[in-house]
């Protein structure tokens, strides 16, 4: 058996790939690990946000061919689906410029098929730690545009109220303002107010960049609970 983990829960795994000799093939590698467990597999992009959501993954293995043309979006769609999950893009194979478009639309690493099989564990509990998985020969092209963004034209998203998190947590679900407004009991109209001081906090210019902001930056939101108190 692998190594085991100090934590107790294991990291629970979904792997998703057009190819099912991949798919069965690192269910084999990470099924060895006392510390990883498959919990779902997907063979169509389709699948991947719906398995997300049903099966909570920690971290969800994807195809690079299912994302399509717009990473960007797809990515959403998945943490849109479950926020928590971190992904890591599969490739056979991938330039440096697709690699840190990927991470720019929010994935937590990318990784060759045809590396050593460990490499695809260590990458996971790195993953896990909070630090992004690369491939070597990439990792200077992705850190030079990483680098700039915290120098962007910024103001301190620390002077978000607790109200404009909870605003910006059900954005990160996918609600319109219309579906905000009624649970926070507030107008449509003050939602809309809310939206653009957020935007002007962040530094983004809607709410498709605000939601990923908020999940690629792993913003601390508050629970969507039923019930919210008054403005």
């Amino acid at each position: 058996m692998g190594a085991a983990n100090t934590t107790k829960r294991r990291i629970r795994v979904l792997v998703a790939d057009l190819e099912a000799i991949f798919r069965i093939g690192l269910m084999k590698v990470l099924g060895v690990e006392d510390d990883l467990r498959v919990v779902a597999q997907a063979d169509g992009a389709a699948q991947v946000p719906g398995l997300a959501k049903k099966f909570k993954p920690d971290l969800l293995f994807v195809q690079a061919e299912m994302l399509g043309r717009d990473p960007r979006d797809s990515i959403f769609r998945i943490r849109q689906a479950w926020a928590p999950g971190r992904i890591i893009i599969t490739a056979s194979a991938l330039a440096a410029e697709e690699t840190a478009r990927y991470v720019e639309a929010g994935a937590a690493g990318v990784i060759l098929k045809s590396v050593n099989p460990t490499l695809f564990v260590k990458g996971a509990r790195k993953v896990m730690r909070n630090e992004l998985w690369l491939p070597e020969q990439h990792s200077a092209h992705v850190a030079s545009p990483l680098k700039g963004v915290p120098a962007a034209p910024r103001r301190p998203v620390d002077t978000l109220t607790r109200r404009e998190k909870s605003i910006i947590a059900c954005l990160v679900q996918g609600w319109h303002n219309r579906e905000i407004a009624h649970h926070l009991r507030i107008t449509e109209q003050t939602v809309k107010n809310y939206l653009r001081a957020i935007y002007d906090k962040v530094g983004v210019s809607d709410r498709l960049e605000l939601a990923l902001h908020a999940i690629y930056q792993r913003m601390e939101l508050p629970p969507v609970l039923p019930t919210e108190p008054g403005p």
